[in-house]
């Protein structure tokens, strides 16, 4: 979609810090970060948000969740992180592509509110 910030940075046509990298997935560092580590997980082909996912394109969702687990490795997040989507407004969704939140680097409660 043209006027979608996360297509445009898969696009390259804004700036992000990627840390990982694929044909069909990109994630880099969150520019507002709410952990000490704080990735974005992203399909490179625009999905608006989980509940877009149909069986023609969870290919792509899945190539997002492993794609966590190997940055995961790489970051070495040994003690854990969080993962989390937002879908929708009401669930904080604030760019309407489907993307992941690697959270790490800090000790969490249970709770998610």
């Amino acid at each position: 979609m043209a006027d979608c910030l996360f297509c445009k940075i898969a696009a390259g046509d804004i700036p992000s810090t990627k840390v990982y990298e694929t044909e069909d997935v990109l994630a880099f560092r969150d520019i507002n970060p709410q952990a000490p580590v704080h990735i974005l997980v992203i399909p490179k082909t625009h999905i608006a948000s989980a509940a877009e996912i149909t069986p023609e394109n969870a290919p792509l969702a899945a190539k997002c969740l492993e794609a966590a687990a190997v940055i995961a490795k790489q970051e070495k997040l040994e003690s854990g992180f969080r993962l989390i989507s937002n879908c929708g407004e009401d669930a904080g969704q604030t760019v309407k592509h489907l993307h992941f939140h690697i959270l790490a680097g800090a000790k969490m409660g249970e709770k998610i509110l």
